[in-house]
């Protein structure tokens, strides 16, 4: 990842907690929950490893063609289960964003994207600028209180709602700040 070394090691912490996190939520009792938790993982791990600054580690050119085929599948599987729920069409959108950047990382000179020639935003990174940007920005708002006070016991770590919102909130910030260094 281009741009400040010290951006780029605050977002590989981001992305590595928020898919830790969802590792804890991967023991939920609910099953939607645990399918949609494992998503989120495999992205925040994968969004970790690809914003490690390209000056603490050049990784070899193999890297980005198996980055570009693990998400690939990751967005196939995430297409084939959105029959079940809408929310799998955003981990959909995710992994083939993912697979963007590690195309664009295998086309650029010496692998890193943003060092060619080209002027502008592409058209696919500006789609999925606005769609991110959109998104933070709804999730944003989910976070807001709405008044009512929930009741009851303590939830577990992994079943807190307000919790996941946070870190499908901070993955998606973490998502834009990728595609900007694009």
């Amino acid at each position: 990842m281009h741009g400040p070394a010290t951006t780029g090691w605050l977002l590989v912490a981001l992305c590595a907690a928020a898919g830790a996190y969802c590792v804890l939520r991967m023991r939920s009792d609910v099953e939607e929950q645990r399918r949609a938790a494992g998503g989120e993982a495999v992205m925040g791990f994968g969004m970790a490893a690809m914003a490690v600054p390209a000056a603490a580690l050049d990784p070899p050119g193999w890297v980005w063609p198996v980055y570009a085929a693990v998400f690939a599948a990751a967005a196939l599987h995430s297409l084939w289960t959105a029959r079940s729920s809408a929310h799998h069409l955003h981990h959909a959108v995710g992994a083939l964003a993912m697979v963007h950047m590690a195309l664009a990382m295998t086309a650029s000179p010496a692998g890193h994207a943003g060092h060619g020639a080209a002027v502008g935003v592409p058209p696919l990174t500006g789609i999925l600028l606005l769609y991110y940007a959109g998104y933070v920005l709804l999730t944003g708002a989910r976070l807001l209180p709405s008044g009512a006070v929930a009741g009851g016991g303590t939830a577990r770590w992994g079943d807190r709602p307000e919790l996941a919102r946070a870190c499908r909130l901070g993955m998606g910030i973490a998502m834009l700040a990728m595609l900007l260094t694009m």
